[in-house]
């Protein structure tokens, strides 16, 4: 089997879990989710909701990310796939050391963990992007970058959500805004903060703040990668060539 037809298959499994209704488990989750957010300090709250502020204006306006080299149109797929999961497992490593120091510092730096955490996720995204064969300069492929980032942590309806809006990117590529005004960052943040809650509320803890810091970082990074992968395979494998 050739390795196009390998990950066209793999990308209609995921099609398909993208589309799934929410599980019991589902909802429990967000039930519980909920419920530890009415208990988390106001300052962690806040916390997260500037780092958000800050990355969806850093994405969309500067130019921090921005400057990863191309590589040739002409590289294959299998080619630049074993190149994005080469940096996605370095980016997993990154996070899970970052995460075992800030959890083991405690409350304070635990909270600092979350804006560091952001900017290691970006930092992935555009180079794979980039790797991927698209110009990451380009404001309409930053926000495609956001709805990633967006696809990957959000509830399940949400996920269905964003999933429907991406799975008809190109066609609407065209019709989107030049400027970032309209983009919906509450909305954006609000997801990622609640799903990120459960996952990482134990670094908090002391003693176990170190290793729960590391594991949490390492599996976030590690799922944002993949649905990356996945994204961008659905703008290319119906494609006959890479973009220039």
């Amino acid at each position: 089997m050739k390795y196009e037809e390998k990950i066209k298959i793999e990308l209609e499994f995921w099609k398909r879990e993208m589309m799934q209704k929410p599980s019991l488990l589902n909802k429990v989750t967000n039930s519980v989710q909920k419920k530890i957010n009415s208990y988390i300090p106001k300052k962690v709250h806040q916390a997260i909701t500037t780092a958000m502020k800050g990355m969806v204006k850093t994405v969309l306006y500067g130019s921090t990310y921005t400057t990863t080299a191309m590589p040739p149109k002409e590289m294959s797929m299998i080619h630049r796939e074993a190149l994005i999961l080469q940096k996605i497992d370095n980016y997993c490593k990154t996070g899970a050391a970052e995460g075992g120091i800030t959890g083991a510092g405690g409350f304070l730096m635990s909270m600092a963990d979350f804006p560091i955490l952001i900017g290691i996720k970006l930092k992935m995204l555009f180079e794979i992007a980039a790797l991927y064969g698209f110009d990451v300069k380009d404001f309409r492929e930053r926000l495609y970058i956001l709805y990633i980032f967006q696809l990957a942590f959000s509830s399940k309806q949400g996920t269905t959500k964003v999933f429907l809006h991406l799975k008809d990117w190109e066609s609407q590529r065209s019709a989107l805004p030049e400027q970032p005004e309209d983009f919906d960052w509450l909305t954006f943040q609000q997801e990622y903060r609640d799903y990120i809650d459960l996952a990482k509320l134990a670094q908090l803890l002391p003693v176990v703040g170190a290793a729960v810091g590391a594991v949490a970082n390492y599996q976030l990074i590690k799922k944002l990668g993949k649905t990356a992968m996945q994204a961008y395979r659905l703008r290319l494998l119906d494609k006959p060539a890479l973009p220039a």
